[in-house]
């Protein structure tokens, strides 16, 4: 599970002195204790990997927001910092797929689905979420399912 791979990044980065992974896996730890939380008493909780895969990918997203804004500000240092987040984030992610990959998911959707214009976009993307979700940048995903479907 990767909950489990990262507590263990962390013990081995505690262990090695890099200050900066540390801090890093400790963002990412507090930051699933907190989706944790928010989830406590719905009926509805995604798979534990699932989960993780979302608070990963809202971070990177995050720390890519701010990079963009870092350098746009002329504060080189503190792009490179998150840069730095950003890189022991993803490296927790399972494997992407690639765009072809993609294209070829997105298209046994539309057949099975019976998708045929953008209006049917939304039951494409659901079903798209449903399956390859811990595997896609969503919102990618939705620009390649509206060029598909226009």
């Amino acid at each position: 599970m990767i909950r489990d791979d990262i507590k263990a990044a962390q013990v081995s980065a505690m262990k090695a002195g890099d200050k900066l992974r540390t801090a890093a896996i400790r963002l990412i730890l507090s930051s699933i204790k907190n989706r944790d939380i928010e989830l406590r008493g719905q009926d509805k909780v995604p798979d534990d990997d699932g989960l993780v895969v979302e608070v990963l990918q809202k971070m990177i997203k995050q720390r890519r927001e701010s990079i963009a804004m870092y350098e746009q500000g002329g504060r080189a240092e503190l792009a490179a910092a998150e840069a730095a987040e950003v890189a022991v984030i993803e490296g927790f992610l399972p494997r992407q797929m690639s765009e072809q990959e993609t294209k070829a998911a997105i298209d046994i959707i539309v057949a099975e689905t019976g998708a045929t214009s953008v209006k049917d976009m939304g039951r494409v993307m659901a079903v798209l979420k449903e399956r390859h979700a811990s595997m896609l940048d969503m919102s990618k995903a939705s620009g390649l399912v509206k060029a598909r479907l226009a």
